[in-house]
This record gives C-alpha cells, sequence and structure tokens, in this order.
C-alpha cells in the first residue's frame, strides 16, 4: 500500500525570481593606480592615462568623456555631477558641477494637473510632463565645465587632446550593441520615440537595437558625438559654452523651445572649494561635497549609528539600528527641504580613481532619469539632461523651480581620511539615486568598522531605506536580520538584481602602503576596477 499522494489543489507559485545564479564580481590590485567605474571601457580609458604619465585627476576626466559615449544612459556631456579630489598631505577639495536651473526658466510654463506623478519623484504631476522629458526639463549642462575644472586645476598638464583620445576612438566606434543596451534602450523607448534625433539613433525601425543572435555584438554611432568630441579635443573645453559647440547647442535649445541660451552657457563654471568632513567614531574623517546633496543626510546617519555598537560582523541589532538611523535622517531631510519620495529608477553614474602616488579622485555624474530629458540634440549628438525634475514643481515649496536655482539632489562621493584630514585611504560612491546614501553607508561601516576589504565588502548583501517609512533588505541576509527589521515596520525583501534595480550601484578604491585595491558593483554587468602598470 503506497502513501496518499499530496493534494495541489491549493498550489501557492513561488515567488519569482529574476536570476538564479551566485555572481562574483573580480577586483584589482597593483602599485600603479586603479579605476573603478560602471563600464570597463571607461576604466581602460583612465587606465591608459595612469600608464601615460597622468594622476587621477587626468585619468578622472578622461573616463568621465568615455562614460558619455558608453553610458548615454548614465551620463554625457548634457549632465551635471560632483567629484572629490584628495592628494596626500592636502586637504581634500570638491569640484562642484552641480544643477543650475536657466536664468529664463518660468515656473508658471510647469502647469500642475491636481494629480501626483508616480515617476522618479512623486511630485504633482505637471501637464504634458514637461518637467520630465523635453526641452523644458533641461538644466545648464555643466559637466565639461566639471571636467575641465578637474583637470586644470588638479591634473599634471596633459594636452585636453590626450586626456579626449579615448573618447573620441570610442565614439567613432558606437556604442556595444549587446543585451545590456538593448535592456536600457527599452527601458526608455517609450518617450525616446517622442523625440526625431533621438529615436533616430537608438530607436532603427522603431524598435530598440538588438544584437544578433550568435556572434559578436557589433556597435552604432550616436548621432553627432564623435564630431562633438572632436571638436572639444581640438579648441578645448571651453568651446562647449563659448565656441562652436556652443552655437550648435544655442540653436538646437532655439528651434525646439529651451529657455537655456547663450548667456547660461557663457557663464556656466565649475567650482572648487575645501570639502565638508563627517567624523567617523573619532577614528577617521569622511570628506563630502556636502551642500544640497545627500552629505547631510550622511552626516546624520554617521552620528546615530556611532551609539550602534559594531565589531566582528554587522549583526540584526546593528542593521535594525542602520534602518532605524536612515528613517530618522530621511523624515529630517524631506521635511526640511522638500523633496519627495523617490518611486522608479534613477540612471547616474560613479567614477573611482586612485594613482599610484595615493591622490584619490571620486565622481559622480548624471542626466538624473535613464537617458535624461531623452532629447538627443541633433547639430552636437548631446543627450541632456532633465534636471528640472529634481525640482518641486508646486510653487512657493523649499525646492520649487526658479531661475538659476540649485535643488537637492543624492549624489555622494566621498574620501575618507585618516582624523589629520590629509592622508586619503578611502574612496567611493555610488549611483542610484535616493538609494545611493544606504549603500555608501554601509560600503564604509563594512570597510571601516567591520574590517572588509572592498572585494568582500561589495559582496556583502546590504538593506537599503530612501525615506522615512518602510526598508528593503537583500533576501541574502540571515533570517534573524530580516526578521529584525520586519519587527520595526514595512519590509521588502528583495533580489539584488541587474533590472529592477533594488540598490544602488557602489565602487571602491582603498590605498595602503603604496598598494591600491579596487572594487565596483557586483551586479553591473559592464563595470569593472582595472589595474595600471607600475
Amino acid at each position: 500500500m503506497t502513501d496518499a499522494l499530496p493534494d495541489l489543489a491549493g498550489y501557492v507559485p513561488p515567488t519569482h525570481d529574476t536570476q538564479h545564479w551566485t555572481v562574483r564580481k573580480p577586483g584589482a590590485s597593483g602599485r600603479g593606480g586603479i579605476v573603478a567605474s560602471q563600464s570597463r571601457a571607461a576604466a581602460e580609458a583612465g587606465v591608459s592615462v595612469l600608464e601615460a604619465g597622468g594622476n587621477a585627476a587626468d585619468a578622472a576626466v578622461a573616463a568621465a568623456f568615455a562614460l558619455a559615449t558608453v553610458e548615454p544612459w548614465n551620463s554625457g556631456l548634457g549632465g551635471i555631477g560632483f567629484a572629490m579630489v584628495h592628494r596626500p598631505g592636502q586637504p581634500a577639495q570638491v569640484v562642484d558641477f552641480g544643477p543650475v536651473a536657466p536664468a529664463g526658466v518660468d515656473p508658471s510654463a510647469y502647469p500642475l494637473t491636481g494629480r501626483m506623478k508616480q515617476d522618479l519623484f512623486a511630485w504633482p504631476e505637471v501637464k504634458g510632463d514637461v518637467n520630465i522629458h523635453g526641452p523644458l526639463s533641461f538644466v545648464i549642462p555643466s559637466s565639461v565645465a566639471g571636467y575641465d575644472l578637474l583637470r586644470e586645476r588638479f591634473g599634471t598638464g596633459m594636452p585636453v587632446r590626450d586626456l579626449l583620445a579615448p573618447a573620441v576612438a570610442l565614439a567613432k566606434r558606437g556604442l556595444p550593441q549587446d543585451w545590456y543596451t538593448t535592456l536600457k534602450i527599452a527601458n526608455s523607448a517609450k518617450v525616446l520615440r517622442l523625440y526625431d534625433e533621438s529615436a533616430r539613433i537608438y530607436l532603427p525601425d522603431g524598435l530598440p537595437p538588438v544584437p544578433p543572435y550568435q556572434g559578436s555584438p557589433g556597435f552604432f554611432r550616436q548621432g553627432r558625438l564623435p564630431e562633438t568630441l572632436e571638436r572639444l579635443r581640438d579648441a578645448g573645453l571651453r568651446d562647449f559654452y563659448e565656441g562652436g559647440v556652443a552655437a550648435e547647442l544655442v540653436k538646437d535649445f532655439q528651434a525646439m523651445g529651451s529657455v537655456i541660451n547663450a548667456a547660461d552657457l557663457s557663464g556656466c563654471r565649475a567650482a572648487a572649494r575645501d570639502a565638508v568632513t563627517i567624523p567617523w567614531r573619532g577614528a577617521f574623517l569622511l570628506n563630502t561635497p556636502g551642500g544640497l546633496t545627500a552629505a547631510p543626510t550622511l552626516a546624520a546617519v554617521v552620528a546615530e549609528m556611532d551609539r550602534v555598537a559594531a565589531s566582528g560582523a554587522p549583526d540584526a541589532a546593528w542593521y535594525r539600528g542602520l534602518a532605524r538611523a536612515m528613517r530618522a535622517a530621511y523624515s529630517d531631510r524631506l521635511k526640511g527641504l522638500g523633496a519627495a519620495k523617490e518611486t522608479s529608477e534613477t540612471c547616474t553614474t560613479h567614477l573611482t580613481v586612485c594613482d599610484k602616488d595615493g591622490m584619490m579622485v571620486s565622481v559622480t555624474t548624471t542626466l538624473l532619469s535613464s537617458m535624461g530629458s531623452r532629447v538627443v540634440l541633433p547639430g552636437t549628438g548631446v543627450l541632456m539632461n532633465n534636471g528640472m525634475m529634481w525640482f518641486d514643481p508646486q510653487p512657493g515649496s523649499a525646492n520649487a523651480i526658479r531661475p538659476g536655482a540649485r535643488p537637492l539632489c543624492n549624489m555622494c562621493p566621498v574620501i575618507v581620511s585618516g582624523t589629520d584630514g590629509t592622508t586619503p585611504f578611502l574612496a567611493g560612491g555610488a549611483s542610484g539615486g535616493r538609494r545611493i546614501l544606504a549603500s555608501v553607508y554601509q560600503m564604509l561601516a563594512y570597510q571601516l568598522d567591520f574590517g572588509m576589504d572592498p572585494e568582500m565588502a561589495a559582496h556583502t548583501p546590504r538593506i537599503d531605506v530612501s525615506g522615512p517609512d518602510g526598508a528593503s533588505a537583500d533576501r541574502r541576509l540571515p533570517d534573524d536580520v530580516i526578521g529584525g527589521l520586519a519587527q520595526d515596520g514595512e519590509l521588502e525583501v528583495v533580489e539584488h538584481s541587474v533590472i529592477p534595480v533594488n540598490f544602488a550601484c557602489p565602487n571602491f578604491i582603498r590605498s595602503e602602503n603604496g598598494m591600491q585595491t579596487g572594487i565596483t558593483d557586483v551586479l553591473s554587468p559592464w563595470s569593472a576596477a582595472l589595474a595600471a602598470r607600475a
């Protein structure tokens, strides 16, 4: 006689997982310097500059321009950002090329529908989504100014021609037409199709480009971007703001109805200033950009976590303490600065560089949404940001749209030094909108408090808290951690996957005794940390 078969009438399907594998990402180590980037091609560009005698600032500039050609969904010439620079023996510096609204912006051009918009930020909805895509979503593109100041103030004097050579070569080759490109373009296709040049480049025959079923993926060019990079290579980077490139930009701005004008461009300058420091348990200093970034909120979390024990390995009590600290910090941030809850993917990039002499550079740069405004300017091939989306469209709010105003953003590049402030040894940051803060804090804590090296830290599961309510946890965390977090409020247990993006994408480099080690985000398929030859 056999046992009765189980009754499957009440079968409940299991939770759907998008990935059924264990992924590991190799780190890099050496004495000639490290470049860590969300694109291996950009890391290779930076390494080529280190090996040609450039320093960390030179390599960061070369890699950032390369990213404009190989990662158009995350950053580019039409973007904005912040960089941290720290030379051994000197205080850390900030290079600020953050978002600024055009002088001619008219708040009445963003009328409200009376509904809430569930896009990147849960702002009140604007008619036609003109603050989210299209020409009225642009803020002044300051990335080129930032890279120019980074090169001029902190580089070795390498010619612009050499720093842009990798980006020009990559632009002439074209964007890789592989599965990841297909995925990223498809994610923005609904809006890309509204703009002629964007659709022509990224939606051939009305559809995202796809790789061949077998063989090598191939490449495709991004409009006039190669010619624009060649022009900047030959005429200098200020040409973007005051020369031939600027004239082409203004021509397209006027034709499509953007309010950015020649005066906005010619007046665009990055600024260098001293870093804002945050003490870490009395043992280290975090050097941050401060101001309208995530740094003030990071400072609040660090101060609260000073009261939470951290030894051995992170445990349930530590994660619960972190979740509470972050919820409280976000409550204060959003109440005081007028920001709203993010509800979908942000597409930023982070780049970290250390040279053989221990100089460290940490750069976060963005177009804001995936592919920014989704508008490619036909005269230059520049994909423009949609930075107007950082502003609250409600008139009179703390973060309201105003001429020349600067909005709150979530970038948080950081460099860690000893308490003397002149000995940098750890640098990093992340992309991922409001998820950046949780990622950066945990990567710092894993290394500074729990003794992990960068590679181990990158492979350790994390939690995310992106606002005053609720949290999410990597399903790989121990049951007691997940159970403890669930006791304190709403908790979502999620995968750390390529898509959906549930956690930010960090990269970090550590430098000690002349040896550098680095790692990038494990689940970013194109990312890599590469070592230069000593």
